[in-house]
């Protein structure tokens, strides 16, 4: 008589349990199988939490702008605040503000590196260390009675190790510095860091940005700066130990409000239009 036949396991599960443990072929099976499995939840958690990872740079975005222009109220939320800041996109090369674009959505960083929405800046010109300047940029005005009381401006330039990224609040007239904050840098911690410290940052308020001739004027100095002297007004103490990170900051500033950066569009605001 011939041997009863035993019934084989039915579906891969099945199969592979019945292999022995330390056989290769099971384990190698069990550890596709667990990358696969890990490999779709990773994806779909990414998928599902997009939307709310891109809400919170966003809110993180606004925040830092009510921060510089000083509009951060206890119990008021982010959204609520923000609706006293109007966004506006504005053509660089002209000056001129612009509908090309969302100013709420679009992102300057991303510009930057597409070459149908960026030029490339001359290296005697790059004071900055940027590269490549886009040709839009967002700028978010604060407005009371119809008039501009605050003009807020993202501004990027390399420090000594990084691209550092910031907002610069200006007066109405664009002739006098509300504010300035960093929101993205990787400069050295409690050295080329300090950019973050709020004391220092607390001494750009009230410089003024431009010279009786008309050029931009405002600098960071090595050392501190001396009350007595003629350039005080356009001058903000360095920071010790980080020299190449505020030089940086300096020629970021220099830069955005120059004729490559926002000039051309402050100098329309001043002549009473954009």
């Amino acid at each position: 008589m011939s041997e009863p036949s035993h019934p084989q396991p039915a579906g891969l599960f099945a199969r592979i349990a019945t292999m022995p443990n330390n056989s290769v072929g099971k384990m190698i099976l069990v550890t596709i199988i667990l990358s696969l499995v890990c490999s779709v939840l990773v994806a779909s958690a990414a998928v599902l939490l997009k939307p709310m990872q891109q809400r919170n740079v966003e809110l993180a975005r606004k925040a830092r702008i009510l921060e510089v222009a000083g509009l951060m109220e206890p119990g008021r939320s982010i959204e609520e605040s923000f609706q006293d800041v109007e966004a506006r996109l504005v053509d660089l090369d002209s000056g001129q503000f612009s509908d090309a674009f969302d100013p709420d959505t679009y992102n300057q960083q991303i510009a930057a590196r597409d070459p149908a929405l960026s030029t490339a800046v001359p290296p005697w010109e790059d004071i900055a260390g940027i590269q490549r300047r886009p040709r839009y940029a967002p700028v978010y005005l604060v407005e009371s009675d119809g008039r501009i009381e605050q003009v807020i401006l993202p501004v990027h330039g390399y420090g000594l190790w990084s691209t550092m990224y910031g907002f610069l609040a200006l007066s109405g007239d664009t002739q006098e510095v509300l504010g300035l904050i960093f929101y993205q840098h990787a400069e050295t911690p409690g050295l080329g860091g300090e950019i973050e410290n709020p004391r220092w940052l607390a001494r750009w308020e009230g410089k003024k940005v431009y010279g009786p001739d008309g050029e931009v004027r405002l600098q960071v100095i090595r050392g501190s700066v001396d009350a007595g002297s003629e350039s005080a007004d356009w001058s903000v103490d360095g920071i010790s130990g980080a020299t190449l990170t505020v030089m940086g900051v300096s020629n970021m500033v220099k830069f955005w409000l120059g004729e490559q950066g926002f000039g051309p569009f402050l100098a329309k605001l001043r002549e009473g239009g954009a």
